[in-house]
């Protein structure tokens, strides 16, 4: 079976309770990040060392309030 690309697989955190949640797919070389609330709006895009940089400052604690 072959996977299409033209419709992107999106995903969610598993901890995410509601309708209020970020969703990510990954469609060619790009990530993309959109509103679960407002699927219909143009997703933010990133390339893969974007995508890296990001999950590597969340996992440093970059992005933790203090």
């Amino acid at each position: 079976m072959t996977r299409s690309t033209n419709k992107p697989e999106w995903r969610r955190s598993r901890s995410c309770g509601s309708a209020a949640c970020i969703e990510v797919a990954k469609v060619g070389d790009l990530f993309m990040i959109r509103d679960s609330k407002n699927p219909a709006a143009q997703p933010l895009s990133f390339t893969a060392d974007e995508w890296a940089a990001f999950t590597g400052g969340v996992v440093a604690g970059d992005f933790d309030f203090e």
